[in-house]
């Protein structure tokens, strides 16, 4: 999951940081316009996933993806069997037409895909020039507390303490070394991802990219601190008023405007693969994560994501 606001000229930086935080509503993906706001790509799994990504078409065709009113749906298949020898489960991955440097992303979710073997993640990147592009991401196999993480090429570090709510986790970026586990912060609340997340009726993601920082902010659905620009769709936000972040990645030691370029934003939904695949036993799942997708399509059909709207403010 990739996010980004830049302030362009220091004394318009200086004068008034209130100014420099205003942001203006920019794409308003809600229903429908996803549909012809992002593409969906039928694509191998980069993260070697047991998946199928289909097109748009056979999305639509299959149910696996619904656009109507305010509702946005993708989601896995869940009916069919799977031969070991034949193409992984059916799955959707959709990917943002536009591409944003400065920006604020706003996530109205009410569901996202949980069970054994999913890795849903809403992120952000360039693809054609990845890592160095930059990756903000966010989640894997029920686990919570979510971790929002950076991915980044070398060069690009966070200090241990800064200004947020959540728990720093590794400190170099570099997706070259440590697995490419990044640079994470674990969010407060069990309410953050999986099953907690979606019992409580999901809330909202909002991430700010700008040249001096990326922060996340987290907000459960029955918050009575959730921001009124966020709850109710403003046609602008003030990412002042928002209190402190869930997540804060400072350039103090990673210059963001050399290592995060224009990024697409992408949301998807792959099964095992790189990262679901290897914590799949130790995340109290049984037997072997391929195997498990081929035969119980039926596990999958919690693996959902029902996205209320994607409001981008630039």
């Amino acid at each position: 999951m990739n996010r980004a606001a830049t302030i362009a000229l220091l004394f318009v930086a200086c004068t008034s940081r209130v100014l420099a935080a205003t942001y203006q509503l920019s794409d308003n993906h809600v229903g429908s316009d996803f549909l012809s706001s992002f593409t969906h790509q039928a694509i191998a799994d980069p993260t070697h996933g047991r998946v199928n990504y289909v097109d748009q078409a056979t999305a639509l065709a299959q149910n696996l993806t619904y656009a109507s009113g305010n509702t946005f749906i993708i989601r896995a298949d869940s009916k069919t069997t799977l031969s070991a020898s034949g193409p992984g489960r059916n799955s959707v991955r959709v990917k943002s037409v536009k591409t944003y440097t400065t920006h604020v992303d706003v996530f109205d979710i009410r569901h996202m895909p949980q069970g054994c073997a999913t890795w849903p993640a809403a992120w952000e990147t360039n693809e054609s020039n990845w890592p160095n592009g930059g990756e903000v991401d966010i989640g894997v196999n029920d686990q919570s507390p979510n971790a929002m993480t950076l991915h980044t090429g070398p060069g690009c570090t966070m200090p241990a303490s800064r200004s947020q709510t959540g728990t720093a986790t590794n400190l170099d970026c570099d997706a070259n070394v440590n697995g490419n586990s990044g640079c994470g912060v674990t969010a407060p609340t069990a309410n953050s991802y999986g099953p907690a997340f979606n019992a409580n009726g999901g809330g909202w993601y909002a991430m700010e990219r700008t040249n001096t920082f990326i922060k996340v902010w987290f907000w459960p659905r029955n918050a009575g601190n959730v921001p009124s620009d966020v709850r109710n769709g403003g046609s602008s936000v003030n990412t002042d008023n928002w209190g402190t972040p869930t997540a804060f990645f400072p350039n103090t030691q990673c210059d963001i405007a050399s290592h995060f370029s224009p990024n697409n934003i992408i949301i998807n939904l792959t099964l095992c693969g790189d990262w679901a695949g290897a914590v799949f036993n130790s995340d109290g799942c049984p037997g072997d994560c391929n195997t498990y997708v081929n035969q119980n399509p039926s596990a999958f059909a919690n693996a959902y994501w029902d996205i209320a709207a994607l409001r981008v403010y630039t």
